[in-house]
């Protein structure tokens, strides 16, 4: 009784991933390009830097225009004891006015050009998020392409184990095996069921992320990833970092910020010279104690006197050390941008050959092994641990090799994210590796099996 129940356990769980793999298969496939797309259209974070790059705009405009005018009206002179006279002293008027201030030649053109540097920055920052939110779609998408794979495998594993379960009982029956070995295969199934939950709740982990990113709701479901064909990135490292130094945002960003320091800086020269301020009054004046009445006007200008040097020679230090800090800061990025370059190509050749490696090399000797191994077994050569040890080779390396597969694409999309462009932009930046299907290998350890179960028949 407690093995029928452990049988009923495992086939229960079995019927489950079945049901599983038949919703996740009925969902249309994703397309990357299409995820991206609706990831720069509609993430919050990005809208708010946009509108953060135009609000910086709009204040850099404003900057750039004089101050308003002032008017000026007063009554001048009045007589105490009859204010509302204007005729008996003839120091007594109605006066009008008009005043505009005028900073210091170079101030206001210094501070739209501070403001518009500004600007510039958060434009190129914005940019910057853009490529950190593509990069982030691409890696969660080749991280459930990996999950996916690795999904697919499993359940064809099951299947397998399940013809393993059949054949050490047929041999059980006529006394040829022994009992242990049907449990050493339920076993590994309840391993591999085990594995199979792990994996499923790290798709709907990288499905949660990839909704967060595209700003759908969360129930949303992610189709499966296409098979795809492996980029191979044929520019050399130099090449790489010298497209990043002139198409990176960040980099722009950074030498608008440089910029903006230098400027601030001749901003802050100017101010030890004075601002003007021009003014005009006119006065209406009436006929008294003889004096004719006659209108008067009044120009002039005043200035301040910039005698605050200490102040000014600080807003000079405050603003050659941001300048300093802005060259800073892109001199060591610059240097972080060499150093990845250099590491991800390295990370890039070694997932290359680990693809290569498997596809042509691995993968078909482990399942030629395998093969090896149930016709072994059949007739009692090796023991039904050395089947099973094929089976788990043979699943790892499939694993690996999908793992290897969906890395490389990631590499490749912080590589892009690095040198602020797309490879597949830049001339003869890639050249195709063959394609990564399974159907291109030799047939999968289920068909081997009932091939060898055919001849062993006859």
């Amino acid at each position: 009784m407690p093995q029928r129940s452990r049988l009923f356990s495992i086939a229960f769980l079995f019927l489950l991933a079945t049901n599983y793999a038949f919703a996740a298969d009925s969902v249309p496939p994703e397309n990357l390009t299409s995820l991206i797309t609706t990831a720069l259209a509609d993430n919050p974070e990005l809208k708010s830097s946009q509108s953060r790059w135009q609000m910086f705009v709009s204040k850099s405009r404003q900057i750039g225009a004089l101050d308003d005018p002032m008017f000026m009206f007063k009554l001048q002179n009045l007589v105490a004891r009859d204010p509302t006279s204007f005729d008996k002293d003839p120091q007594t008027a109605k006066v009008i006015g008009i005043s505009q201030q005028l900073p210091f030649w170079g101030k206001r053109a210094l501070k739209q050009e501070v403001a518009q540097y500004e600007a510039e920055s958060y434009k190129w920052a914005m940019e910057e998020r853009k490529l950190e939110l593509a990069r982030m779609v691409k890696e969660s998408y080749y991280q459930l392409y990996a999950v996916d794979k690795s999904l697919e495998i499993i359940e064809k594993n099951l299947r397998i184990l399940t013809d393993f379960t059949t054949i050490a009982e047929s041999k059980y029956s006529v006394g040829q095996g022994v009992q242990q070995d049907i449990y050493k295969a339920g076993l590994e199934k309840s391993k591999l069921l085990d594995m199979q939950i792990t994996l499923r709740q790290q798709r709907k982990s990288l499905e949660a992320t990839l909704n967060y990113l595209l700003y759908r709701p969360d129930a949303t479901s992610i189709g499966k990833i296409a098979d795809f064909e492996l980029p191979k990135q044929s520019l050399s490292a130099q090449q790489l970092k010298e497209t990043a130094y002139e198409k990176r945002p960040q980099i722009k960003s950074l030498t608008s910020l440089t910029n903006k320091g230098q400027a601030s800086r001749r901003l802050a020269q100017k101010e030890f010279y004075p601002d003007f301020n021009l003014f005009f009054e006119y006065m209406f004046r009436e006929e008294s104690m003889n004096d004719p009445g006659y209108n008067m006007f009044t120009i002039g200008f005043t200035f301040n006197l910039p005698l605050q040097r200490e102040r000014r020679h600080a807003m000079v230090a405050e603003a050659s050390s941001e300048t300093t800090m802005s060259q800073e800061e892109l001199n060591a990025l610059k240097n972080s941008i060499s150093y990845s370059v250099n590491d991800l190509l390295a990370q890039l050749e070694r997932r290359r050959k680990l693809v290569e490696l498997y596809q042509g090399g691995i993968i078909p000797q482990a399942e030629q092994s395998l093969e090896s191994a149930v016709i072994s077994y059949k007739v009692n050569k090796v023991d039904f641990l050395t089947l099973l040890d094929g089976r788990v080779n043979l699943f790892n390396y499939e694993r690996e090799l999908y793992e290897s597969q969906a890395e490389y694409m990631v590499k490749l999309a912080q590589l892009e994210a690095v040198i602020g462009t797309d490879l597949g932009s830049l001339p003869a930046a890639q050249v195709a590796l063959p394609p990564t299907t399974q159907a291109e290998r030799s047939p999968p350890p289920a068909a081997v099996l009932s091939t060898a179960e055919h001849s062993q028949h006859k």
